[in-house]
């Protein structure tokens, strides 16, 4: 009995043996026809097109006065009167400050006597030059010997020449003695004074500073990048922090005509008109520009541009295949940034370039709407 037991128990180790080979032996059953299947490379694209781009862009720029004079002592001495203050408005021509030093005055009044000393004296030989000549002239001969009518004519030049110089020499005694007081230059405002009365002051001592502020220059640095997209700019408008809600007009004047190496900018300067005084020199302000190409260029979307340590690059599609471009970037809008490179109207381009996209990559092309 016990051995027929275990001959059944060989029996079934054995079947259940067959049967663990049997089921390792065949593969999963195919899922239905119902199950997930994995995405196909699906990749959105886009067909270039050229377009005029257009946009407006803000710069800060500053107000400067229109011309701008710090005026300084030009004879050492002392401040006899100050007749402005700062905020003071001034006029061309007028007397701000009165210097004092004597001996200017003195060296003034002493080469006036001598004008008139060489005077007195050339008058004296020009009148015996005269009676000389007027007498060698007389019918009788040996009157006047040839050599005192030719000592007294040098005598008249040499005096001549004497008066001509001490003339001369008192006319720069005279402008010095100007120097004494202090002129303004233009029409404008005094917008700062450096100097009391009794001061000392040399010539390396500011007095006052004057600007004319009835017309601002607004000095805008425009980037290398913008300043042949509006050659046909003539009036621009701006702000300013202290009227934050209102704009103000200005009309290009100049241009630098050069590129700052520093900056990379060109320097813009447009006229303002401030007769009603409302904007102040010095203050920054922000400044709208329209800029817009003169021939048609691509712009595409932001994404559709990669960049890596050593260029950027478009992916464009050809015969099937990925290709990179290499593109420089332009101006940006709103739609995306503005691209040079050998491309061309009517390409395709990957919507979103990445390096992980290799060239000669295929993939299910789609264009995005």
């Amino acid at each position: 009995m016990t051995k027929t037991c275990n001959n059944n128990m060989r029996i079934i180790a054995s079947i259940s043996s067959l049967l663990i080979l049997s089921a390792c032996g065949h593969h999963s059953p195919a899922p239905a026809a119902g199950a997930d299947t994995p995405a196909s490379d699906t990749v959105p694209v886009f067909i270039l097109k050229q377009d005029t781009l257009k946009k407006t862009a803000e710069f800060p720029a500053e107000l400067v006065p229109y011309e701008n004079a710090e005026l300084f002592a030009k004879v050492q001495g002392f401040v006899k009167e100050m007749k402005v203050d700062m905020g003071d408005r001034v006029k061309k021509g007028q007397v701000l400050a009165v210097i004092e030093a004597p001996e200017v005055n003195s060296r003034l009044a002493e080469s006036e006597a001598a004008v008139q000393a060489a005077k007195a004296k050339w008058t004296s030989s020009k009148d015996q030059y005269e009676r000389l000549y007027r007498a060698s002239q007389a019918n009788t001969p040996g009157i006047v010997a040839p050599v005192d009518l030719e000592r007294s004519r040098n005598q008249m030049q040499a005096d001549s020449a004497t008066f001509v110089a001490a003339g001369r020499q008192a006319q720069s005694y005279k402008a010095v003695s100007g120097y004494l007081y202090i002129i303004a230059p233009f029409d404008g405002v005094v917008t700062a004074r450096k100097a009391d009365p009794g001061s000392l002051v040399g010539t390396n001592a500011m007095l006052l500073t004057v600007q004319n502020n009835n017309v601002l220059r607004l000095r805008a640095a425009v980037p290398e990048i913008y300043v042949a997209t509006a050659d046909k700019l003539q009036h621009i408008d701006f702000r300013v922090d202290a009227y934050p809600t209102e704009r103000f007009k200005a009309v290009l004047t100049r241009k630098s005509e050069t590129i700052d190496p520093n900056t990379r900018t060109e320097l813009w300067e447009f006229k303002v008109d401030n007769s009603d005084h409302r904007l102040k020199a010095g203050a920054f302000c922000y400044v709208k520009v329209p800029l817009e190409r003169n021939t048609p260029s691509f712009v595409v979307p932001f994404a559709a541009v990669a960049t890596t340590q050593e260029k950027k690059f478009v992916i464009r599609v050809k015969d099937g295949k990925a290709e990179w471009v290499d593109v420089r970037p332009g101006m940006t809008v709103d739609a995306g940034v503005e691209i040079f490179g050998n491309i061309a109207a009517g390409d395709t381009l990957l919507s979103k370039a990445t390096d992980e996209r290799k060239p000669g990559s295929t993939g299910l092309w789609t264009i995005k709407k």
